[in-house]
């Protein structure tokens, strides 16, 4: 059956499908809380959320605007200090995914959300760290959702925040970093997996309707294809009311659009 859906809808469920029920999982703010949350309320109830600011096993009944909002705390199994969430349950090796956001990305999913420009003197200084340093450092996996565009995915990321796999290879191993890394980057466009060997993103699978020539117009460097890339399966009616529900109750809530941005 036809069913109409947004760009943005697609990249949401494509991220939540990616959590698998029972993970324990750490979750940005904006575009990685609303994948998560859509796993948690569709097919990985199970899955345990935990904020940076405390909250474990948090079941928001709307998105919350930042990691400081009541909403997680009410709704959560228990809730402990932000140092006991790194120490404890991220640099103990407790957490299975860490769900990130990125302002700017690069071919061998490096983050940088601190500064556009030089960090002496930036054209735009960004949010900056929060935990996902640490979550990309010690979390067993991690996904990666953003926007495609080559304003975001550049060659060459303008300050390493965040560590994907460094200069490529087995550079990230080198360095010590106990965590897996990057297993996938979702976009608006299609879905990103490292190589296993020299750890640069290539496109996996795209999304329906998205042609490579686009995709290649939106990347910053030349961006390669898999030998089996296919297309992302589209979002089924299920997922789409869940979503949508979820950004109504949000809009009410807030007065914003939902997505927790």
């Amino acid at each position: 059956m036809s069913q109409s859906y947004s760009a943005d809808e697609m990249m949401t469920v494509a991220a939540a499908r990616m959590l698998r029920n029972g993970a324990v999982c750490f979750v940005g703010i904006g575009l990685p809380s609303t994948a998560a949350n859509l796993a948690r309320l569709t097919h990985a109830p199970d899955a345990v959320l935990i904020y940076e600011s405390g909250p474990i096993g948090a079941k928001p009944s709307v998105l919350p605007l930042s990691i400081g909002d009541g909403n997680l705390a009410e709704t959560a199994d228990t809730v402990v200090s932000t140092p006991e969430i790194f120490r404890y349950w991220l640099q103990g090796g407790r957490i299975d995914v860490g769900f990130l956001g990125a302002a700017q990305l690069d071919r061998y999913a490096n983050i940088n959300t601190t500064v556009v420009g030089s960090y002496e003197r930036p054209k735009v200084r960004l949010p900056g760290a929060g935990g996902a340093p640490e979550i990309s450092s010690s979390a067993k996996e991690v996904l990666i959702v953003v926007k495609q565009s080559k304003r975001t995915f550049v060659d060459k990321v303008d300050f390493v925040t965040s560590v994907g796999y460094l200069t490529g290879g087995d550079s990230r191993e080198r360095a010590g970093l106990p965590g897996k890394g990057p297993v996938a980057v979702i976009t608006d466009l299609c879905i990103l997996r490292p190589d296993p060997v020299t750890r640069e993103l290539m496109v996996a699978t795209l999304h329906p309707g998205v042609t490579r020539d686009r995709i290649v117009a939106s990347t910053g460097w030349p961006v390669q294809f898999s030998a089996e890339c296919e297309e992302t399966e589209a979002p089924r009616e299920t997922e789409l009311a869940v979503l949508r529900d979820l950004k109504a109750r949000t809009a009410a809530a807030h007065g914003e659009t939902g997505d927790g941005a």
